[in-house]
């Protein structure tokens, strides 16, 4: 939607903003840069974020609530509002939401990747040369790495879920962004190894079950498991009890090809060492 379209009217942005610009001015904020300078963000920040230019991540969000005093049902109103702000214009992020939460309060997580790490497992650097590899403008980029950040709260749950990733080899060695953003990346899937299970199906192995893309599965209490399907233009998720027991059964089929884990984490290490040369 273009820059001159974002209304209160017409736009869940917008509205947001606009909503935003008000808790600012009635907590006593005349300016911008008053506000700006709590919150940590330049004016030009705020001014996006008023306009309905860029959508604030949740933790900004919060934290602008919190320093206007907005509390209660208002409080839930714009929490409410930023949620479709989100999805607005966007029916792919629509349609893949459910994931999302389902993610958040999953206590059993699988994945499986041939071409890139997971977005739960991701530095910022490495999403974002991801996203701008894409071809988004600065402002999506920005708002994307930051969304892809917060799914990673799931390892600061009080109980962590039972994580499972099994990567293909080739991960480890396809340049994203620079030689340093692979580094720090191939250390954080280290340091994240010893906490939840990582294992590489290492090159040699060839053809496997699982090339024809990505799989990620969660189970959440009392809910059925659900299945987030990598697709070229557009990913899919669904809980239909066949795909999901089709695609369990090739995760399982592909991570039978993968090394232990320690063998795991020396194939993570040398790439690593590649990468520091």
């Amino acid at each position: 939607m273009a820059t001159q379209d974002r209304t209160p009217e017409s736009d869940a942005r917008g509205l947001l903003g606009n909503l935003l610009r008000l808790a600012r001015l009635q907590a006593g904020f005349p300016t911008q840069v008053e506000l700006g300078r709590l919150l940590r963000v330049d004016q030009s920040g705020i001014t996006r974020a008023e306009t309905g230019n860029r959508l604030v991540n949740s933790e900004l969000m919060d934290e602008w609530l919190t320093q206007c005093s907005v509390g209660g049902l208002a409080r839930k109103a714009i929490e409410g509002i930023w949620l479709l702000a989100k999805t607005w214009g966007d029916p792919s992020r629509a349609r893949t939401q459910p994931w999302f939460e389902t993610e958040a309060a999953a206590h059993t997580l699988r994945y499986w990747q041939p071409t890139i790490v997971p977005g739960l497992f991701q530095t910022a650097d490495y999403a974002r040369a991801l996203f701008e590899a894409m071809g988004k403008d600065a402002d999506t980029v920005s708002q994307d790495v930051d969304a892809r950040m917060a799914r990673q709260s799931v390892f600061s749950r009080a109980v962590l879920p039972t994580v499972i990733v099994v990567l293909d080899e080739t991960v480890l060695r396809r340049l994203i962004g620079s030689p340093q953003v692979m580094q720090r990346q191939c250390a954080r899937l280290l340091e994240l190894s010893e906490r939840v299970v990582v294992q590489v199906v290492p090159s040699e192995i060839g053809a496997n079950p699982g090339l024809g893309g990505p799989i990620s599965l969660a189970v959440a209490d009392e809910l059925p498991e659900l299945l987030l399907s990598g697709g070229l233009v557009e990913d899919q998720v669904t809980n239909n009890a066949g795909r999901v027991r089709q695609a369990s059964a090739t995760f399982d089929s592909v991570r039978a090809e993968a090394l232990p884990r320690g063998a795991s984490r020396q194939r993570i290490s040398e790439a690593m060492e590649t990468w520091g040369r």
